[in-house]
């Protein structure tokens, strides 16, 4: 089992990274709000047994970007029967982005290079989940990495298997195929991220 780091006072440390993040749209304000009000009350933040206890809690999304390709790394998640992101479950006490950081070399044997130099989350969704384990409540991290679709990643190596298959996806791909194959937000976030580097 990958080491993670438990980060003293790591409540307001989360607290202040999903208030720093700017919206793109009433939804994801609701979604902010949502989950700032939810740390504020108290509530346990990190899954303590699977697959729902407590039955909200957070997620960190590990979203593989290669800019110039404009193209976004996805999985088919074997549990979420969905296309989305890499990522996993906080653990107890540790911050999310240093959940990014074991996630994605665990999942992807990929060394984390955040594309943004203060490893803040660019995205935050509030998400009922459904498919093999229906239910409960993921509050998701959305961080970004910077990859290549040059890069080959062979996930039937990594000994935790979590996903059928593995592919690059570009912006286009995912805003004009049917959005029920994809994390629900997916296409909210791409058009977010193509909005983003458009601007930079």
């Amino acid at each position: 089992m990958t080491d993670y780091i438990k980060t003293p006072n790591v409540r307001p440390q989360i607290y202040n990274s999903i208030r720093g993040v700017l919206p793109c749209d009433e939804l994801e304000r609701q979604h902010i709000n949502d989950a700032l009000a939810w740390i504020d009350s108290g509530a346990d933040l990190f899954r303590i047994q699977k697959p729902d206890v407590p039955p909200k809690h957070l997620v960190s999304y590990v979203v593989v970007v290669d800019p110039l390709q404009k193209s976004i790394l996805l999985v088919d998640h074997i549990n979420a029967q969905l296309w989305l992101p890499t990522g996993g479950h906080v653990k107890l006490d540790e911050h999310p982005r240093d959940a990014v950081t074991h996630e994605a070399l665990e999942e992807l044997d990929l060394d984390a290079k955040f594309l943004n130099s203060e490893k803040q989350p660019f995205f935050v969704t509030v998400t009922r989940t459904g498919g093999l384990t229906p239910g409960h409540i993921d509050v998701s991290l959305w961080y970004l990495l910077r990859g290549s679709v040059l890069d080959f990643m062979d996930f039937k190596k990594q000994p935790k298997r979590e996903f059928h298959d593995i592919e690059w996806f570009t912006y286009d791909e995912i805003l004009q195929s049917d959005p029920v194959i994809f994390d629900p937000h997916l296409p909210r976030f791409t058009r977010k991220l193509a909005a983003y580097f458009d601007n930079k």
